[in-house]
């Protein structure tokens, strides 16, 4: 009985445990805001994870996973190399809209595994997916034709946490989520076509002036 009930409550706890750290920063929120938050026990709690750090690990892998599969989805059905970004774009307005501040901060400096493993995803999937993107808006004349694949594809991974640089985006100035999409347009414009700028006007639905 409790090895089938231990998939369900762990994935709970994960969840509702990822989307305060969303809320709050991972740093401020402790296994007690965790367990009042689901009405359970510090004990019950325990029972399923030895410690903070290993909720955060579970959370975040889970997270990785299921943004991992919207990619996929949005990738499948995209018209073109352009559609992905904007599909891309879409994702990342609902994701960066839900994300403190502080969190990429609070990986790196408190919770190693977590951070190496968000490294992991974005050296790995990320790169992967980035330079497939690039190759196939060359082969569609929607990117130029004099790219270089591997220095885009890592140069948009570079600048990928950039928004949440405090020193560089104050929060109490910049919100996350316009500066991710200015950065975002700003990588595809530089890498179109004249022919993949009048494709992303007509998403973007401006008429550009010839």
């Amino acid at each position: 009985m409790e090895t089938a009930e231990r998939p369900d409550i762990k994935g709970k706890i994960s969840q509702a445990a990822f989307g305060m750290f969303c809320l709050r920063g991972i740093k401020s929120v402790s296994m007690d805001d965790i367990a009042q938050h689901l009405a359970m026990s510090k004990k019950t709690l325990y029972k399923w994870f030895k410690n903070k750090d290993q909720v955060v690990y579970e959370s975040t892998a889970n997270y990785l996973c299921c943004v991992q599969h919207d990619c996929e989805g949005f990738i499948a059905k995209a018209e073109n190399a352009i559609d992905e970004l904007f599909q891309i774009m879409a994702l990342t307005k609902q994701v960066f809209s839900k994300i403190h501040p502080s969190i990429f901060h609070d990986l790196q400096k408190y919770h190693r595994e977590s951070w190496e493993l968000w490294m992991q995803h974005k050296n790995s999937f990320m790169l992967s997916k980035v330079k497939e993107n690039i190759v196939r808006g060359i082969e569609e004349g929607l990117f130029r034709k004099d790219l270089d694949v591997e220095i885009m594809a890592r140069m948009r991974l570079a600048i990928l946490e950039l928004p949440f640089d405090a020193q560089a985006f104050p929060p109490d100035k910049y919100e996350i989520r316009r500066v991710q999409l200015a950065v975002l347009e700003h990588y595809m414009l530089g890498m179109a076509t004249l022919k993949g700028h009048k494709l992303i006007n007509q998403y973007k639905q401006i008429t550009e002036e010839e």
